[in-house]
């Protein structure tokens, strides 16, 4: 699965085209691709830096966390976006992972599908395929197949999926609907009343998110540590930062302002 999903990665490189943030002025020039749960953070940060240093721009691109890994492994960008924890042995060597945030992953249906609150075995038989009807799921609202929506092997928000509500050795569904990203897997899920599906904090609006183990999916109790469906987010470089690269870095992980940008929707470092 691993090596599959490294593949997809050098495959798909920058699959998806981000914003430019002033660069026309610019003396030096940050690219990043990468993770599509990182991205709307790293828009957010690189905007408000910018603004604080008129001479840095961004190009930023989106695609996957391991997009983002092998595009800076092979200096294609200068920093590589991931929401999943670097993988010794698997990973290309001379990589840095400096860690920037936390973040919430939300298993959600259809808001005409409330499910209130699923287990971590009733995640499993779901996402599994061993309960493949919301008749047997319950709290359900809608009767019928349910359909589920993952995301693509590249995907770091699959990989924290894996290891947070599933086992190592316990797979999703070969029946799953694969979405390259975030924002598909939420728009999927908002278009089919027996859809089901999991996603970052940031894409939540317009979906059901359901509580886990008894807890509300919501930021508030992922920032007070009772919701347990939370991951990392990385930025990473190929070797030690240096330059405009390091000095952004410097400011994402100790500046208030970027602080203050990371508290609105994820979860900042404590």
């Amino acid at each position: 699965m691993k090596g599959f999903r490294r593949r997809v990665a050098l495959a798909t490189a920058l699959a998806f085209v981000g914003p430019v943030v002033a660069i026309a002025a610019a003396k030096s020039i940050i690219s990043m691709s990468g993770s599509t749960s990182v991205y709307p953070l790293a828009v957010k940060l690189a905007t408000e830096y910018h603004r604080l240093h008129s001479d840095v721009g961004f190009r930023i691109a989106q695609g996957g966390s391991d997009i983002g890994i092998n595009d800076v492994a092979h200096g294609r960008v200068t920093i590589g976006d991931a929401s999943r924890d670097p993988e010794p042995g698997v990973d290309p060597h001379g990589l840095v992972f400096t860690k920037i945030a936390r973040d919430g992953v939300c298993v959600i249906t259809n808001r005409g599908n409330p499910i209130h609150n699923l287990s971590q075995s009733q995640v499993q038989a779901i996402f599994a395929g061993r309960v493949r009807n919301w008749n047997q799921v319950p709290g359900h609202g809608v009767s019928g197949a349910i359909n589920l929506i993952t995301r693509t092997a590249a995907s770091g928000t699959a990989d924290a999926f894996q290891n947070i509500f599933m086992t190592p050795t316990l797979r999703i569904a070969g029946s799953a609907v694969a979405k390259q990203s975030n924002g598909l897997v939420a728009q999927a899920v908002r278009s089919d009343s027996h859809a089901i599906g999991f996603v970052s904090f940031d894409f939540i609006t317009g979906t059901n998110a359901v509580g886990y183990q008894g807890v509300p999916c919501t930021l508030r109790n992922a920032k007070s540590g009772q919701y347990q469906g939370v991951r990392n987010f990385w930025m990473i470089t190929r070797g030690s930062p240096t330059g405009a690269a390091k000095a952004f870095l410097n400011w994402v992980t100790h500046s208030g302002d970027a602080r203050g940008i990371i508290a609105t929707n994820w979860i900042p470092l404590s």
